[in-house]
């Protein structure tokens, strides 16, 4: 809640639902990260309280989709734009990354597109 309410504070207006799922998503993917340095600092206290954390801000999250489907909405969008190399990388992440908000890590959205436009 709190990193919401300073998202809203940093916007100066209410968020819409779909930043809403970004922040939660950010914190997700911050309790990840978390996990993996405290699992290489042999810190299992903490490992299990993140692991806790990570669970209920995925309770607020839309299932993940997978990758095929990723791949499948990428081509949709680069036969909108016309996109035709990884120049037009930009056009297709621009209008893609709001579309799979919450739903799929941008890392692996990145991935993708490149592989598709390179």
């Amino acid at each position: 809640m709190s990193a919401i309410h300073n998202a809203e504070i940093a916007k100066r207006a209410s968020l819409e639902d779909t930043d809403i799922l970004g922040v939660i998503a950010k914190e997700a993917k911050q309790r990840k990260e978390s996990i993996e340095a405290f699992k290489q600092g042999n810190r299992q206290d903490l490992v299990a309280q993140e692991e806790a954390e990570r669970a209920i801000l995925k309770e607020y999250l839309p299932e993940q989709i997978s990758r095929d489907e990723i791949v499948s909405a990428a081509r949709k969008v680069i036969d909108e734009v016309g996109a035709q190399s990884l120049q037009d990388k930009g056009k297709v992440m621009g209008k893609l990354i709001p579309q799979l908000k919450g739903k799929a890590e941008g890392k692996v959205v990145n991935e993708v597109v490149t592989g598709l436009l390179g």
